[in-house]
């Protein structure tokens, strides 16, 4: 459903309301870049690189859209699909770090391989909208860029500046989703398959997994709790104004 509504209907949904994008900082043209690093046997363009392409472009027309109603302009990201690993300007991508976002080159880099990693290892339900909201967030991470969020708290490092910029990355692909909500995409219990990909992916889970314990004073991204909120927040209100974790 989300796929095949992505592709065919190019999203040119504006969001509705008006959204003060300078007012949140204080609180706190169109065509998607996605590139491919990959072996020999995995070159040509695969149903998951148009896939991504598909969500990209939706994620940079909602960013867009609510960018103009500040009247500020919206840069694109890149996307970068590839396996094992590969090289960025922020050093090297691999497999084991996840799906990231590097601020030096605005890039996303995301191994095709992880959303086997996220059914298989951490259990969640998977399917098109879970690994869309993957996407989403790391586009979540480019608008902070854009923001001049990343510079202002991700300079302390901090855990609790990362949990926090993470929560509204979340928050930020729960407004992606809510503009295509508007738009009749998601079937009957699609954006659960979301909400599970956040809550699979928070730190008591993940730590539960692999530790066998939870360490609240390591966690870089948030609980799983704290994820299904922020998403929740972002996908109920489809107002950035609405997430300020910091």
């Amino acid at each position: 459903g989300l796929f095949a509504v992505l592709v065919f209907a190019g999203i040119n949904y504006l969001m509705t309301g008006q959204v003060d994008l300078n007012q949140v900082l204080q609180t706190l043209e169109t065509t998607p870049q996605v590139q491919k690093t990959a072996p020999s046997e995995f070159d040509g363009v695969d149903d998951y690189e148009t896939f991504s392409s598909a969500v990209l472009g939706s994620a940079n027309d909602t960013w867009r859209d609510v960018f103009a109603k500040s009247s500020r302009a919206y840069d694109e990201p890149t996307l970068v699909l590839f396996r094992n690993a590969t090289q960025s300007a922020c050093g090297g991508a691999t497999s084991q770090v996840g799906p990231h976002y590097c601020s030096a080159d605005k890039t996303i880099y995301l191994d095709e391989t992880f959303f086997e990693e996220l059914t298989k290892r951490f259990g969640a339900r998977g399917g098109d909208v879970a690994e869309a909201y993957v996407i989403a967030h790391e586009v979540g991470h480019h608008v902070q860029n854009e923001l001049g969020i990343l510079d202002q708290v991700g300079a302390s490092g901090s855990n609790q500046d990362s949990v926090n910029l993470e929560l509204q990355a979340d928050c930020f692909a729960g407004v992606w989703a809510y503009s295509v909500a508007q738009m009749g995409v998601f079937e009957s219990g699609e954006i659960e398959e979301a909400i599970d990909a956040a809550e699979a992916v928070g730190d008591d889970r993940i730590q539960e997994k692999i530790e066998g314990r939870i360490d609240p004073e390591s966690w870089t991204h948030g609980s799983s709790e704290q994820r299904k909120q922020w998403f929740n927040t972002g996908f109920s209100s489809g107002n950035p104004a609405q997430c300020n974790t910091l």
